[in-house]
């Protein structure tokens, strides 16, 4: 049984008809029409989730059911692939959350699926107030290749990816021998020098973690940690276009200087993501004000403590804020963090293509420029139906 999907296709404009069978695309064929507001692309891909929907992976007696819990908070949100994100903690915690969304996996396929791994960001980050974020210091520490053994053992193979800062003697070692094994290393949360910066990525480091964010309140003016991240073209970089992290001259800048083919659009969403506002508390002992608009800070301070708007809002602000055409927007949720995580276009996330995949998110693009998530599909399975 073949089930098919009508949508404009983003790389042309043209209707498409795309057909879907065993998981599979099975036809991809122009159709005579589509509604013009309505598009259909690869399924997206968001690379830091730290939860969703008042659902913590990172909480301390997390289970698998959290992992889960977030999955299916951001189908309804065009969210096909989502690398759960582990933050700073004791190595018995990480190595718990990180089983636990082993355990989910292969608990559900389709939740197995949606998630093509998992992201440990810290604990091998800044010290400092600023760079640090929101990220407890009692567990910020070196960083320490027989540890990292242990959490992937943990977590049966699943991580793909962890954020340091390659300021600590024997980071270039780590980072090496992390690469090895097939991660994806991403700076941030970092003080780091120039020659610092520069030996990470001579030594493997490919990304780096929400750019202009996790950083000192007032820096040298040049050079900078900020400045040589976005230079260096051997690294792609995440940003949080959710209207809080990063003004608009500044999205504006920073995809022009790092260029659409290396930028990648992430949430950073935390658990607090789509609850009212008040003070909630992050990482079993950080406390947070989440404001009316949508502002989440470390408690009694202005400083930011995550994010908790989902990729349509980020879309939204790339179009309008950061002259980005829809083209050029879709491709930093999809295309661009599939290659960084080396995904393979048989995964889905990367272009629409028979045999690949059937993950595919249909969208309307309102007249003020909203994203509305009509359809999800995950493995070939309708996980979203908007009413």
């Amino acid at each position: 049984m073949v089930t098919e999907y009508v949508g404009r296709d983003v790389t042309n404009g043209q209707p498409i008809r795309v057909g879907v069978t065993d998981g599979r695309l099975a036809s991809i064929e122009r159709a005579a029409e589509a509604p013009s507001d309505t598009w259909i692309t690869p399924g997206w891909l968001d690379i830091q989730v730290n939860g969703f929907g008042g659902h913590d992976p990172n909480d301390p007696g997390a289970g698998a059911a959290a992992t889960a819990g977030t999955v299916r908070a951001l189908w309804p949100y065009g969210v096909t692939g989502t690398l759960i994100t582990i933050c700073t903690q004791s190595e018995a915690h990480i190595a718990a959350a990180v089983r636990a969304i082993a355990d989910a996996c292969d608990a559900d396929p389709l939740i197995a699926a949606s998630v093509p791994g998992i992201h440990v960001e810290g604990p091998h980050i800044a010290s400092e107030d600023g760079p640090r974020g929101a990220h407890p210091l009692r567990h910020v520490r070196p960083p320490d290749i027989a540890e990292f053994a242990r959490w992937q053992e943990a977590a049966r193979g699943r991580i793909t990816m962890v954020t340091l800062s390659p300021e600590y003697p024997g980071s270039v070692d780590y980072i090496r021998a992390v690469v090895d094994q097939g991660v994806v290393v991403s700076i941030g949360h970092t003080s780091a020098d120039s020659d610092a910066i520069r030996a990470a990525v001579d030594a493997g480091a490919t990304c780096s973690t929400h750019l202009g964010n996790g950083a000192h309140a007032m820096i040298r003016r040049h050079p900078n940690y900020v400045w040589d991240q976005l230079a260096e073209d051997r690294l792609s970089a995440g940003f949080i276009f959710d209207g809080h992290h990063l003004p608009q001259a500044v999205m504006q800048t920073v995809v022009r200087a790092k260029g659409v083919e290396r930028s990648i659009l992430v949430s950073d969403a935390v658990s607090v993501a789509g609850q009212t506002p008040g003070r909630y508390r992050l990482f079993e002992d950080i406390d947070v004000d989440l404001r009316p608009g949508g502002r989440l800070e470390l408690a009694g301070t202005p400083l930011l403590a995550g994010a908790i708007s989902a990729l349509p809002t980020c879309i939204s602000n790339a179009i309008r804020h950061a002259d980005l055409s829809l083209r050029d927007t879709m491709r930093m949720i999809t295309t661009n963090p599939s290659r960084l995580l080396r995904l393979g276009t048989d995964a889905g996330h990367e272009r629409l293509a028979t045999g690949m995949a059937a993950n595919l998110t249909l969208f309307r693009l309102t007249s003020t420029g909203e994203i509305e998530v009509t359809t999800t599909v995950v493995s070939g399975n309708v996980v979203h139906q908007a009413p």
